[in-house]
């Protein structure tokens, strides 16, 4: 896979929906190779258990129990990456009808010819839109999940208003995101910047765009339990890891990955960034 270094610092800087597509579709292989799974996010880690698969799926586990999946009967999953995520609470909660909301076109088709492959195929509908004009009509769902997309939404308020006008009263939203504890910027975040190409949203801004609209009722921190634990894991497995990522990158991509994990961690540790879970309902 070939990888223009102009571009990387076009998805850095710029960080428009198109580049958001280009960044999945150009680094989400490396994340498939390195866990052996389709799920795209940090994973929520128990150190007793270093698998990043297992990690993966008790953050999907962990939202699922956050939104009472097990109650609800309409499920959005905004920004649903390859689908993993709704094909594991499909497959956990059999009553609640789910659409994957996702503005990658490539990331759609291959969640459809994989759930197409499988001999039991749950019911979920792809629709490829954006998460601040969702096509859906006023209170028709009753559940919206965002789980580790969310920092990619631009305008983020929108994205908020817009959960509010689509979910039912007493709906739930809830939502797995990186967060800047701090002020971020080059000197702060360092390699870090290339392979973080999020809007870095602060705790404080997601809490206050959130109230406007919704009520929360739970938001926990756990960056402790999600960056430390996952640069551990690409450590002691990197010599394997390297191995499966140079079939498809450059060795210098897998070089600029690891001094970035590195660089996550320490940024964890000085507090510069953190991974909220948040719950809340609409009331009105």
């Amino acid at each position: 896979m070939k990888i223009n270094p102009l571009e990387i610092l076009l998805w850095t800087f710029r960080r428009n929906e198109n580049d958001v597509v280009n960044i999945y579709n150009t680094l989400s292989p490396a994340m498939q190779l390195a866990t052996g799974g389709n799920m795209l996010n940090f994973g929520l880690w128990d150190e007793s258990d270093m698998s990043a698969a297992k990690a993966q799926n008790r953050l999907c586990d962990v939202i699922a129990h956050l939104a009472e999946l097990d109650s609800g009967k309409s499920l959005l999953d905004v920004g649903s990456g390859l689908s993993s995520p709704a094909i594991r609470w499909a497959e956990s909660y059999p009553d609640i009808e789910i659409w994957c909301v996702n503005i990658n076109y490539l990331q759609l088709q291959a969640a459809k010819n994989y759930l197409r492959k499988k001999k039991s195929s749950p019911a979920i509908c792809e629709i490829n839109a954006t998460s601040t004009m969702l096509p859906f009509s006023k209170k028709s769902m009753e559940r919206i999940v965002a789980l580790e997309s969310a920092q990619h939404f631009r305008p983020f308020e929108n994205f908020i208003s817009e959960s509010s006008r689509v979910l039912k009263k007493d709906g739930i939203l809830t939502f797995a995101i990186p967060v800047a504890k701090k002020n971020l910027n080059l000197i702060n975040l360092g390699i870090l910047t290339l392979t973080w190409a999020s809007e870095h949203y602060s705790k404080n801004f997601v809490i206050r765009m959130t109230s406007k609209k919704f009520d929360i009722v739970e938001k926990m921190e756990v960056g402790q339990d999600v960056y430390d634990p996952l640069v551990d894991y690409y450590v002691k497995n990197r010599r394997n890891i390297q191995k499966m990522l140079l079939k498809q990158y450059p060795s210098y991509v897998e070089n600029i990955l690891y001094k970035s994990l590195l660089k996550m961690k320490k940024a964890s540790r000085e507090k510069l960034i953190d991974y909220l879970l948040v719950k809340c309902v609409k009331s009105d």
